[in-house]
């Protein structure tokens, strides 16, 4: 390995760390207590370290979000090839999206939320994110419904069901009724 390789791939494995100390600090206290002083302390390196791969906060929140949305998009494609027709699909979605929201808050926040610098619906958009709106086209495309576009239908049903997170991270919705929002939501907007 050359000298030039070995530095390229120690720069890869500093800038994935900053990035997972970054979420599992987000994750456990919030974005507000992610600041580039206290990252570079938790890494062990200088300040100056961080800016030479990350502008500063918001580029980090950008990354967060691209490994967030790839992660997502996985979740939802394992979920919905597992599951058998098109009804059962959609509810896997929904489902997996909705406990990916859950269980990831601030990478929600990274992706839905906050500022990351990233372009959404727009020819710049960044793969991860056309990929993780992909995944929820992939299923979502067989249930739009005649003379709907699918593109349309996917943005309402992922609209939904962000509505359906937030609100519910807020405390807004009663937790019990849980699943039986995820059947209405299919019930009434997916043609199955």
């Amino acid at each position: 390995m050359s000298v030039q390789e070995r530095k390229q791939r120690e720069r890869a494995e500093r800038e994935r760390l900053i990035v997972a100390t970054a979420r599992e600090l987000a994750e456990q206290q919030g974005w507000d207590a992610v600041t580039t002083r206290r990252l570079a302390e938790r890494i062990e390196y200088s300040q100056p370290v961080l800016y030479s791969h990350f502008r500063g906060k918001r580029e980090i929140i950008g990354a967060v979000a691209l490994e967030g949305a790839t992660e997502m998009a996985a979740a939802i494609r394992a979920a919905t090839a597992a599951a058998d027709g098109p009804r059962a699909r959609v509810t896997a979605l929904a489902r997996t999206y909705l406990d990916f929201a859950a269980c990831n808050p601030a990478v929600y926040d990274a992706l839905f939320r906050l500022d990351g610098g990233l372009a959404f619906a727009q020819e710049d958009t960044p793969e991860p994110l056309k990929d993780a709106f992909a995944a929820l086209l992939e299923s979502l495309a067989e249930v739009a419904g005649d003379d709907v576009h699918p593109g349309v239908f996917t943005e309402t049903f992922w609209a939904a069901l962000h509505g359906l997170a937030t609100l519910t991270r807020a405390g807004r919705l009663p937790p019990e009724y849980a699943e039986q929002r995820v059947e209405l939501l299919v019930d009434r907007l997916a043609v199955v």
